[in-house]
């Protein structure tokens, strides 16, 4: 039983190093150009599962990368990172939900994948899902909740969410008006361009 058992262990443990030098391999192919040897590495893993494989190939995809644009296969594995937990193909899935790219438009669907992204830290899905808070678009129309996730956003230096939190200051929308407090975020952002 405890040979079995160290086996089973010796088993995965080559199997995620494996996978990681097939990661990383299609991660230096990519970087020199050379999209089909990164298929070549990524693709494999993507069919097994591989979440970190299953987001790469399906921005190669996207992005036509050694593949035609394929929005269908795009969401395909995208999908499959995204029931994972992977916090960019969720928010990539989102996107194609309010874009209505590979899938019929569904801002529910779209709000749903921003959520799960924003609650392990994707600022974008952080910002996004403040945005649909702050219109109601497919959530209700809630600032307190848009504010909370412009905060999120904005303490990461994304600085499309330093200006709305400046602008929710500055208004009062969700919180009281604050406008020293609105400046401080207007600087931040004005800091990045915005």
């Amino acid at each position: 039983m405890r040979t079995i058992l160290i086996f089973t262990v010796l088993n995965l443990v080559l199997n995620a190093q494996a996978v990681q030098a097939g990661l990383e391999e299609g991660l230096e192919a990519f970087r020199r150009g050379d999209n089909l040897a990164a298929l070549r590495e990524w693709r494999p893993l993507a069919e097994q599962g591989d979440a970190d494989a299953c987001y790469r190939l399906g921005m190669m995809y996207l992005a036509g990368l050694g593949v035609p644009k394929d929005y269908k296969e795009l969401v395909r594995f995208f999908r499959l990172a995204a029931e994972q937990g992977h916090p960019g193909a969720q928010f990539s899935l989102g996107t194609m939900y309010d874009r209505g790219h590979g899938v019929l438009q569904d801002h529910k669907e779209e709000a749903k994948w921003y959520r799960l992204a924003a609650e392990q830290g994707h600022a974008t899905s952080q910002y996004n899902l403040g945005v649909m808070h702050y219109y109601g678009q497919a959530v209700p129309q809630d600032y307190r909740e848009a504010l909370k996730w412009y905060l999120l956003a904005a303490k990461q230096g994304y600085a499309s969410a330093q200006l709305s939190v400046g602008e929710m200051y500055h208004n009062g929308q969700g919180i009281p008006q604050d406008y020293k407090e609105a400046l401080k975020w207007f600087q931040e952002a004005a800091e990045q361009g915005v």
